[in-house]
């Protein structure tokens, strides 16, 4: 059996996603697989991995709202924003009621602006950033817009000399939970870190469906790892789906256009894009629809 689908995994502390990807690649003998969204070493969580012509799909599992459980540390800084940085201030007391938190919290929901961090993977002038910043160097950086869609305290502890925060966010692509953490302190008025995180779901997918690496080998060896593979149009479920018929059917796996009215196909002026699938149910592909000429064209077809 040919493996193809959305495998969740949960990435282990200490490897890259590009070591998670290299470790999968040689317990399932696969070339062909592709990672939805980067976590730092230190971090754990879940990380969907696309197999066989599912990496098609993976800018679309990567749009996909993120969610996290992170731990802040206020009281001192790092030039890395978390742990594993050098510390680069420190207060010896910090004093802070849980209405002033919760307060701070929730002034972040919404949208916001964020500067990635130093030690990031983002690119200026064609060099990464964590690049520069191992050789000592700082460079500007270009605030992006973020989305915080939700955040919630789990626990507090204020009490001690470097209080910390364990709380959830809910947020868009692109988001540093770091620079969140950061960003936070800044607004309780001290110097801040992330002691830890634990990202908990990508979009639908989420921790309680995640594999470890044992648990792929044993599913593997047992020939079973399909059954406890996402389908592909199952991990794009927020994209709008289309029924076309049988002829219809026929031409878009041929990778022809097909007419398609705004009525039938209910788009509104920001939907473009459409899992499109046969009378049968089987999944086609991913198609957009051209507003101007009413029509449907092939995108990324399936079958």
């Amino acid at each position: 059996m040919t493996l193809e689908g959305i495998l969740p995994v949960w990435k282990p502390e200490g490897f890259t996603s590009h070591d998670v990807v290299a470790k999968v690649r040689g317990i399932l003998g696969i070339k062909r697989i592709g990672h939805t969204g980067t976590l730092d070493p230190q971090v754990t969580g879940v990380l969907p991995l696309c197999i066989g012509r599912a990496t098609r799909m993976v800018e679309y599992i990567q749009e996909l709202p993120k969610q996290y459980e992170a731990v802040l540390r206020i009281g001192l800084s790092t030039d890395t924003e978390d742990m594993t940085g050098k510390v680069l201030e420190e207060v010896d007391q910090v004093v802070l009621d849980e209405k002033r938190v919760m307060d701070v919290l929730l002034s972040f929901v919404g949208e916001i602006e964020q500067v990635p961090p130093m030690f990031s993977a983002v690119k200026v002038d064609g060099k990464r950033l964590y690049e520069l910043a191992r050789e000592g160097k700082e460079v500007e950086r270009k605030s992006r817009k973020v989305t915080i869609h939700d955040m919630e305290i789990m626990h507090l502890d204020l009490e001690q000399q470097h209080p910390e925060i364990q709380f959830r966010v809910t947020c868009s692509k692109g988001t540093y939970i770091r620079t969140l953490c950061v960003d936070i302190g800044k607004a309780l008025g001290y110097p801040a870190v992330m002691k830890s995180l634990i990202r908990t779901s990508t979009g639908s997918l989420r921790q309680e469906q995640c594999l470890s690496f044992d648990q792929i080998k044993h599913y593997n060896s047992q020939g079973s790892l399909q059954e406890h593979m996402i389908p592909m149009d199952q991990a794009i479920a927020h994209i709008p789906s289309i029924t076309l018929n049988e002829m219809e059917s026929v031409h878009v796996v041929q990778g022809k256009r097909i007419a398609m009215s705004a009525d039938r196909i209910h788009a509104d002026s920001s939907q473009t894009i459409f899992r499109a699938y046969a009378p049968d149910d089987r999944f086609l592909g991913l198609f957009e629809w051209k507003s101007a000429s009413q029509i449907l064209v092939p995108a990324k077809v399936f079958l």
